[in-house]
């Protein structure tokens, strides 16, 4: 792995950190406590060429890689977690999951409006009774006569949902075969027969709105069929893990902003005479801070760069992303935790963004696969053994 960062890479990084700091940092907490979703700035980072980092530019995207992707993302979420989730679906998730397996129409009608920060887009895989067992849904699409796809369903949990124009989403073509029976489709949310519910109260990410979508009798049509039918398994899961690397840099960038805001406050707090930071109790835990801090980023620029090789080689990265994922999320929390501890009642105070950075960091742990998920994928493609 080359440590030296392109040009492009650090350009990218470079004008996300502005960004970050100057427009959402401000900002951030005032949309954490309203729950409002934020359409200005998000348009913006679409301008920006932050909604669409590995889209390519005849797609309206920045035409760069993962790990350009990867340092964009932490920037961002080390202002606002709740930003950094809206970009990693737009990126990871749908205009991964089209570019990925799409046809050439499908990539000029929905990608680049996508990428360009016109329009947003959603994943919907998630429903009322299947999370981890994504294979067990219920959502059914079933042709027509015009040979059109007539779906029913419904999905929870969808990320953007309530202000999406287009959804990649995952239902049962052939019923009674498992995964082998899921196809995937391109959604128009203006389409008749879809219906958005009210947006979830969350712990944390306020605001990134969620909620449960619910179609009846929708019709999409054949051209918006996403790959082949009954492939539709297999492609959610390779958007997935590209999404985990997406979600393993949002964690990377919510421990470093718990971390950076615990490095200035044992500076300045004093007790017994002084600064808290000269006592060793307190050094202990920056220490083990900034050794996890650094071992997920390495492990997260890692599967960035598998990725990237991958899509030259066509080899895999499922590992390298379920590690990083898994490890980077696990150390948001325990930075988040750590970091509360050591501002004491002020890490407990709204006044601070210490509780909001802890809120934040449980969703990594759960979404685009648990952490209990991530130990499987590991273990299943090291062993062998399923």
């Amino acid at each position: 792995m080359d440590f030296r960062f392109s040009e492009d890479q650090l350009s990218i990084q470079s004008i996300a950190r502005e960004f970050a700091q100057k427009r959402i940092a401000p900002i951030a907490a005032a949309f954490d406590r309203s729950g409002e979703f934020p359409l200005e700035t998000i348009r913006e980072m679409g301008q920006l060429g932050l909604m669409g980092i590995e889209v390519a530019p005849e797609y309206g995207g920045a035409g760069m890689d993962t790990v350009a992707y990867a340092l964009a993302m932490m920037e961002i979420a080390e202002a606002d977690a709740a930003h950094s989730t809206i970009m990693s679906v737009n990126n990871s998730l749908f205009c991964n999951g089209i570019l990925s397996y799409g046809s050439e129409e499908q990539k000029q009608k929905y990608v680049r409006a996508i990428a360009s920060g016109e329009a947003i887009g959603a994943y919907a895989l998630t429903e009322p009774q299947s999370g981890s067992d994504a294979s067990n849904m219920h959502t059914r699409a079933a042709r027509n006569a015009n040979g059109d796809w007539v779906i029913n369903g419904k999905k929870s949990w969808i990320t953007s949902g309530p202000v999406a124009k287009y959804i990649v989403l995952f239902a049962i073509t052939t019923p009674g075969i498992g995964a082998k029976g899921v196809s995937a489709f391109i959604i128009d949310t203006g389409r008749p027969g879809f219906h958005a519910g009210k947006t979830e109260p969350k712990l944390g990410i306020r605001a990134s709105a969620t909620c449960e979508i619910e179609l009846n009798e929708y019709v999409c049509p054949a051209a918006d069929l996403l790959g082949k039918e009954g492939k539709g398994f297999g492609i959610a899961m390779g958007v997935l893990d590209a999404g985990r690397i997406g979600i393993a840099s949002q964690a990377v960038g919510i421990a470093r902003a718990a971390y950076e805001a615990s490095l200035v406050y044992v500076r300045e707090r004093k007790a017994f005479g002084h600064a808290i930071g000269s006592f060793q109790m307190i050094q202990a835990k920056i220490a083990d801070m900034k050794c996890r801090l650094d071992a997920a980023t390495l492990l997260t620029l890692r599967a960035a760069f598998a990725k990237t090789e991958a899509a030259r080689t066509g080899g895999r990265f499922s590992t390298e992303a379920s590690i990083a994922k898994l490890y980077a999320s696990e150390t948001a929390m325990f930075v988040a935790h750590q970091a509360v501890q050591i501002h004491g009642g002020m890490g407990y105070s709204k006044e601070m963004p210490l509780e909001r950075y802890f809120r934040d960091a449980k969703i990594t742990e759960i979404y685009e696969g648990t952490s209990e998920i991530q130990r499987l994928v590991i273990a299943r493609n090291e062993s062998g053994v399923r």
